[in-house]
């Protein structure tokens, strides 16, 4: 007879799925905005006014489809559980002109960040990129009109009122992109989870085996006064654009940031390879990543002797065509001046100032002369 697992083992196991669970950046959803109110066909009849005439009230207008983001969301995972959203319908007109009461809009909160697509995903309807920002995605329907309206000298008792209007619905993907200044990207154990680990108070999972890292993490950097917020996403591989590995739709976590950290492990055997494959998927997903600032680095240095180091990095800043950093996750060596370059780019970024910091002398220097 096979041994039951103990209560505390089944406790961490059902702990651990949820926390593997509780982040969710894609959600498919349905939404419909509040039909409007009937209008009303009605008549005045009281003792001793021989002529009342219609007097029947319009239908209340149906409340609408609206989307807030919300700072203190950091995942789509509630709406896992819930899939339909229906704003509340507009009441039905009453007589004695009595107008329906509108019906409440309803206000769906999502994490900021957060992109409302069509169903086939090819449109955009809505971008939430800023706390607080609310979108009216679906309005709802117009009430109708009770017999009131239609009265007049040729009609003076009419019998007839317009229903309300029916209101809009559809299928929406939501899909969360995070709110980050600078995206770590990578080959699968470059180093990615150990640097935000370092340089952060976020506690990533690390250890010495590929996709570690199987959902964004972020974390908050400091450079003297300035602040900024670090997204790590899942290794890329080649073939990530095709599916292969975690794929690459994490990459969509790193599309606001203003700079990407590129992080290349040491200890390959061809780090020129590994930096040209990540680089390929980036052009492969498009989304403008391959034309964003990148800061190169060579990691795991503590790994290596002096010789190897130095030729090692001329590889990579041979294929690159930019100055790259040594830099080691776990002694510090190179941090400093890695959070130094990365502070001036997110800071000039928030200004708007262009970086020009690409073409200062010492990375010529690292380049070598060219005409």
């Amino acid at each position: 007879m096979p041994k039951r697992a103990s209560k505390l083992q089944r406790t961490e196991k059902e702990t651990g799925t949820l926390f593997a669970m509780k982040f969710l950046d894609q959600a498919k959803i349905y939404v419909k905005a509040g039909d409007g109110g009937n209008g009303c066909v009605g008549f005045r009849r009281e003792k001793f006014i021989e002529f009342g005439g219609p007097d029947g009230g319009d239908g209340g207008r149906g409340g609408s489809i609206v989307f807030e983001a919300a700072r203190n969301l950091n995942t789509l995972i509630d709406f896992r559980y819930q899939q339909h959203f229906k704003a509340e319908r507009g009441t039905d007109g009453a007589g004695q002109n009595r107008t329906g009461r509108n019906g409440s809009d309803l206000v769906i909160k999502v994490p900021v960040g957060t992109e409302v697509l069509s169903d086939d995903k090819d449109d955009v309807l809505a971008d939430l990129s800023q706390d607080g920002q609310r979108v009216v995605l679906l309005k709802g329907g117009n009430g109708g009109f009770g017999n009131t309206h239609f009265k007049g000298p040729s009609n003076q008792a009419p019998d007839h009122a317009n229903p309300g209007l029916i209101a809009p619905e559809m299928w929406v993907w939501l899909r969360l992109k995070l709110i980050a200044d600078v995206g770590l990207v990578g080959l699968p154990n470059a180093g990615k989870s150990t640097f935000l680990a370092a340089v952060t108070r976020a506690r990533p999972k690390i250890a010495g085996y590929p996709f570690t890292t199987l959902h964004p993490n972020l974390g908050v950097a400091q450079v003297g006064e300035l602040e900024f917020v670090i997204a790590d996403i899942p290794g890329l591989i080649e073939g990530a654009h095709e599916g292969a590995g975690l794929g690459d739709r994490f990459l969509g976590h790193v599309e606001r940031c203003a700079v990407l950290l590129h992080l290349v492990d040491g200890t390959q055997e061809d780090v020129a390879a590994d930096y040209k494959t990540v680089r390929k998927e980036l052009r492969a997903y498009g989304g403008g990543l391959a034309q964003k600032k990148e800061i190169v680095a060579l990691n795991k240095c503590d790994a290596l002797d002096e010789d190897t180091l130095e030729e090692k990095r001329q590889a990579l800043s041979k294929a690159c065509r930019k100055k790259v950093f040594i830099h080691s996750g776990v002694s510090g060596a190179g941090r400093t001046e890695v959070l130094r370059k990365t502070a001036k780019i997110v800071e000039g970024a928030r200004l708007g100032v262009p970086d020009d910091t690409g073409d200062d002398e010492e990375e010529r220097e690292s380049q070598g002369w060219t005409p």
